[in-house]
C-alpha cells in the first residue's frame, strides 16, 4: 500500500499566486528605463544651455576677471602680512587671529573658509601636530579631510612669502 503525500507549497513559491505576484510585467522595466534616460537627457540638455547662456552673456568675461582681479589682490594681502612676521609676538597674535576666524567660518558653515584660516593658523604653528590631533577630534570630518590636503600649499605659500621677505631686505641692504 503506497500512499502517495503531497508536498505542500512552500511560502516563497509562486504556486497559485498568478500575475499579481510579479513585480513588474514585462513592459513596465523597459518604459522605465526610458523615463529615467529621458530624465538625465534633458537634465544635461538643461546644463548645457544655461552654461552656454551664462558664458555668452556680455558681463560675463568681466565678472570672471574683476573676481580674479579680487582673489589676487586678496592673495597678495596675506602674503604681505606673512611676509610681517618677523616678531614672535606678531605670529602668536596671528595664529590666534587664524584660529578664530577659522571657527567663525566653521559655525558659519562655510567649510572652505574654515579651512583657509585654519591651514594659515597651522603653517605658522609651533607644534602643528598637537594642533591637528585637536582639530582632528573638533572638527568634522569631511573639514578635517579638506583641511589635511590643504596643509602642503599653505606651508608652501608661507615658505614662498618668507624667502621673498628675505630677498627683499637683502636688497635693502
Amino acid at each position: 500500500m503506497a500512499v502517495a503525500l503531497a508536498k505542500p507549497a512552500s511560502r516563497g513559491s509562486r504556486a497559485g499566486r498568478g500575475r499579481a505576484g510579479t513585480a513588474m510585467s514585462g513592459w513596465a522595466r523597459p518604459l522605465l528605463l526610458l523615463l529615467a534616460g529621458a530624465c538625465g537627457l534633458a537634465l544635461l540638455g538643461y546644463g548645457v544651455y544655461f552654461d552656454r547662456r551664462r558664458r555668452n552673456a556680455p558681463d560675463f568675461q568681466r565678472k570672471l576677471r574683476q573676481k580674479r582681479r579680487k582673489e589676487r589682490e586678496k592673495a597678495k594681502e596675506h602674503d604681505a602680512e606673512l611676509c610681517k612676521m618677523k616678531n614672535i609676538g606678531r605670529v602668536q597674535e596671528f595664529f590666534l587671529q587664524e584660529v578664530q576666524l577659522g571657527e567663525h567660518w566653521l559655525s558659519r558653515g562655510d567649510h572652505k573658509k574654515s579651512v583657509e584660516h585654519l591651514t594659515n593658523a597651522i603653517s605658522v604653528c609651533a607644534q602643528p601636530r598637537q594642533l591637528l590631533q585637536v582639530l582632528h577630534n573638533t572638527l568634522p570630518p569631511q573639514v578635517f579631510e579638506m583641511l589635511m590636503r590643504r596643509i602642503p600649499y599653505a606651508k608652501q605659500r608661507l615658505q614662498a612669502a618668507l624667502n621673498e621677505q628675505d630677498c627683499a631686505e637683502d636688497e635693502k641692504e
